[in-house]
């Protein structure tokens, strides 16, 4: 041991033991940077106040003091120092009922040898005492903090929601609570990268907790949202409140690498009074103000109202996600098949589109149009197209005989899935698990979603391909620029939009137009499918344009597939 520094209370009533055993410390290498001696409960307080120390070593008895009253003061003023008691008279049975209250050892007077020793073992569990609370109070921290703004984050806002909550209900009381969303965040993201946007949601965390009051709470929802519990705040001052946040950011220049941006935010408010149902009731109703404030033009403030249709709207969306959650859990999605046939041959086989359905809790049947809007918007559209893609593969795996004859199955495909860079891995590995022959699957998805990630679909379709299947473009001819993006798209099946298909007997623009397409596509060296072909009439007038395939309620109604 060489060269140890020890800040040193000693409770010590003879000065002579006092110099004793500093002499002692001094021989075992001790150096001693700080030092007091105190002999009463009135001096060691003093100490204990004024000073920070490493250690403390105490007599047992002294006139006016001893070693349990020591350790008394010391764990009263919640001191984790370690505390050593050297005494010339103290029973084994006092010693073990001393260490019981928090002594660390004792040691005779008359034998100080393992003095040192006991120094240096308890000065190191002292420190590792010290850095496992630091660790703690640090997961503690994080817990309720979000690390990049030091902000409280969603649990801890949640919680202190409920509280608020709780607070209504019993005082009668009234506060409000702000949902906050940046209107320009994802611009900055995607044209400077993740660094400027962190250093974009640091600066703007910076402005708010300034503006808000010391008794709010200011957290970070997740992204570039943001929510501020207004305590016993009426609606019509938090109205206020918001607006001066809103010009703030609004003010806020935010530059990276001398480049500047503008910034906006859109802020959804609501009250919080004894009637209100639930915290997240109150989160869910901010967040569709925060909606509607944005759907009406950006960096303006909406305050909540039950009445308002746009929130209505967006509620009821936001019911179908905890629905649709349900119906995967418990099993009650369906496959549904509609015919395509031929209208050149009637000898060639019959393809199916493979459809979606609900089924709801009282056995209904739900068709997409009611629930895909909002998988769509809440980003559980890749679920669902996995669950389907799954479910297809093992009823074909099972049933190899409608695998055979150049019988294909359309399965649908949304734009989110293409875009997960998982999903043909996933394909891949089913349709091998499952052995499902890959001439048999045609997966298709809406032009609109091909244009929209037109480099991320080639790349999708050139693998699905290589793979032996086809694939079909749905919905052709919604688009300004169907034709100029088909080139790109190396598709085998063109399906022509239904709103054409339906009033191909009566308009002749509607006629022209599926004409145009149908003429382009073979061009092209691609197969055309009419869908929506619901007369006798239009099946005739498509058949004689030379369309290649039909489907529709006119041919057949989807129905479920054949367990």
């Amino acid at each position: 041991m060489t060269n140890n520094r020890l800040r040193l209370l000693l409770a010590e009533d003879s000065e002579d033991d006092a110099l004793l055993l500093l002499h002692h410390l001094k021989k075992d290498r001790w150096e001693i940077e700080h030092y007091a001696r105190v002999d009463s409960p009135e001096t060691m307080q003093a100490a204990l106040n004024d000073g920070n120390w490493d250690l403390v070593i105490t007599d047992h008895n002294m006139p006016s003091f001893n070693s349990e009253e020591a350790l008394r003061l010391i764990r009263k003023n919640n001191s984790d120092i370690p505390v050593i008691i050297v005494s010339g008279s103290i029973g084994e049975e006092l010693a073990v009922s001393m260490m019981k209250n928090g002594a660390a050892d004792y040691i005779m007077k008359n034998n100080l040898t393992r003095l040192g020793a006991a120094i240096e073992r308890e000065l190191h569990e002292a420190k590792s005492r010290a850095a496992r609370r630091h660790a703690e109070d640090q997961l503690q921290h994080m817990a309720f903090h979000d690390s990049l703004t030091n902000l409280k984050n969603r649990r801890e806002l949640e919680q202190a929601l409920t509280d608020a909550l709780g607070n209504a209900r019993r005082n009668n009381e009234i506060h409000s609570f702000m949902y906050l969303d940046l209107d320009q965040f994802k611009v900055v993201n995607d044209t400077c990268g993740h660094m400027a946007g962190d250093e974009l949601l640091r600066q703007i965390s910076a402005l708010l907790k300034h503006q808000v009051r010391e008794t709010d709470l200011l957290a970070r929802l997740g992204g570039d949202e943001f929510g501020v519990i207004l305590h016993n705040c009426s609606l019509a001052q938090a109205e206020l409140l918001a607006n001066k946040l809103r010009e703030s950011v609004e003010s806020h220049k935010f530059v990276w690498e001398t480049r500047p941006f503008s910034t906006g935010v859109s802020i959804g408010l609501v009250d919080i009074t004894p009637d209100s149902k639930s915290s997240d009731e109150i989160l869910s109703n901010a967040d569709m103000a925060c909606f509607a404030a944005k759907s009406r033009g950006r960096n303006r403030v909406h305050v909540y109202t039950a009445e308002d249709d746009e929130l209505a709207l967006r509620r009821d969306e936001m019911q179908w996600i905890s629905r649709i959650n349900s119906a995967l859990d418990e099993g009650r999605f369906l496959l549904y098949q509609q015919p395509i046939v031929s209208l050149r041959d009637d000898n060639a086989p019959r393809h199916a589109e493979i459809l979606l359905r609900m089924q709801g809790v009282g056995g209904e049947i739900i068709a997409p149009g009611a629930f895909i809007p909002a998988a769509e918007r809440y980003d559980l559209m890749q679920r669902l197209d996995r669950w389907v893609v799954n479910s297809i593969f093992t009823y074909l795996g099972e049933r190899t005989d409608l695998c055979r004859e150049g019988r294909l199955h359309f399965i649908n495909l949304s734009g989110t899935s293409l875009s997960d860079p998982d999903f043909f891995s996933y394909i891949q590995e089913r349709m091998l698990h499952l052995k499902v022959p890959p001439a048999s699957i045609c997966f298709e998805v809406t032009e609109t979603a091909a244009i929209n990630n037109l480099n991320t679909t080639v790349s999708f379709i050139h693998e699905i391909r290589e793979m032996g299947c086809s694939f079909a473009l749905d919905d052709f001819g919604t688009g300004l620029s169907s034709f100029s993006y088909l080139k790109s798209l190396p598709v085998d099946f063109l399906k022509v939009d239904g709103s054409f298909v339906k009033q191909v007997e009566e308009d002749e623009m509607s006629r022209a137009i599926v004409d145009a397409i149908n003429n382009i596509g073979h061009v092209a060296g691609l197969k055309t499918i009419a869908e929506f072909v619901e007369h006798d009439e239009t099946y005739k007038v498509l058949q004689a344009m030379g369309v290649d395939f039909a489907q529709g309620y006119g041919i057949s109604r989807p129905a479920p597939l054949e367990g």
